[in-house]
């Protein structure tokens, strides 16, 4: 294929509106770029900057090299069959994306930790119901995962004084930070942390990991925040955890069906908190300077920055 062949297809969340396309086509002057479902010929389009696959949108793509994901999760294309596994794929990494995650689950660990949702409840009772307070010391955070996301939130959280416990894959060491291993480590997390956070990728062995299973085992009353994927929670086991008092309250950003369904139980449970998947995301900028990055390395046979390993899942 000549390099006048080369294509680029992209598909964009339509959050950012025109601002992001305008970025990618700045970012790639002269490139011949392609808005979904608009391809032109399939097979001339080398590489692509994708929201979420369609069905069809890999359809005849022969010569695709590189596919860059728009968000740091990349489930959504690691566990499509249709997957074209000849292409590179590659996840959006950005410091101020990890930053944006870590002030929402601080919002919320704070929210929490103060006692907020009490305050609230007593306001709309007309009701003066102070509390005594607790230093960040006497609160433990238990976070899943200490990747890009999680290790930041984690670090942060440490830095507020908050114990916080972190729990991994593979072994690791962290300032401030107690890090976990195994099923063992799992466990101990569950039945030390005040407040559990999830940020782990979702693979096979992550899928369904928030279940009875583990809110059996945490300390009564703890709080649940989960900002990993929808498909981590098993939502048939959540309100009976609530109702077991396994879990006090639980703060959900992902789902495991988005946007959540009109009248599914979790928006009329006062215990649950719900945010539509607005936890992290990336800017304009960064996703279309990263994609042009991506685009120009794969050309010159560079290493690629955010390379996912599709053997691990992430």
């Amino acid at each position: 294929m000549l390099a006048t062949d080369m294509a680029i297809l992209c598909f964009l969340h339509d959050l950012f509106g025109r601002e992001l396309a305008d970025a990618v086509t700045a970012a790639l002057p002269g490139e011949d770029i392609r808005w979904w479902p608009d391809r032109g010929r399939p097979e001339d389009i080398t590489h692509a900057l994708i929201w979420r696959p369609r069905p069809g949108l890999w359809d005849g793509l022969s010569h695709l090299r590189l596919v860059c994901g728009t968000g740091a999760g990349v489930d959504h294309f690691v566990l499509d069959p249709s997957f074209p596994r000849a292409a590179k794929l590659v996840r959006q990494i950005d410091a101020g994306f990890a930053a944006r995650m870590a002030d929402y689950v601080l919002t919320w660990v704070l929210f929490h930790h103060r006692d907020s949702a009490h305050y609230l409840a007593a306001q709309s009772a007309g009701s003066w119901q102070p509390r005594a307070m607790r230093d960040t010391s006497a609160t433990t955070v238990g976070v899943l995962g200490l990747g890009q996301m999680g290790g930041l939130a984690a670090d942060r959280l440490a830095a507020l004084g908050f114990r916080t416990l972190g729990w991994v894959q593979r072994p690791q060491t962290r300032a401030g930070v107690e890090v976990l291993v195994g099923l063992d480590g799992l466990q101990q997390l569950a039945r030390e942390a005040d407040i559990l956070v999830n940020l782990l990728p979702l693979t096979p062995e992550t899928r369904g990991i928030l279940s009875a299973d583990l809110f059996c085992r945490l300390k009564p009353g703890a709080i649940l925040i989960n900002v990993g994927r929808g498909p981590h929670l098993v939502e048939a086991d959540l309100i009976p955890a609530l109702d077991q008092g396994w879990l006090g309250a639980a703060v959900l950003d992902v789902f495991e069906t988005e946007p959540l369904p009109a009248g599914h139980r979790f928006w009329a449970d006062p215990r649950i908190s719900i945010t539509p998947h607005v936890s992290s995301s990336a800017s304009a900028a960064t996703v279309a300077g990263h994609f042009a990055d991506a685009v120009r390395r794969e050309r010159a046979g560079e290493p690629l920055l955010g390379l996912v390993d599709f053997a691990r899942g992430y």
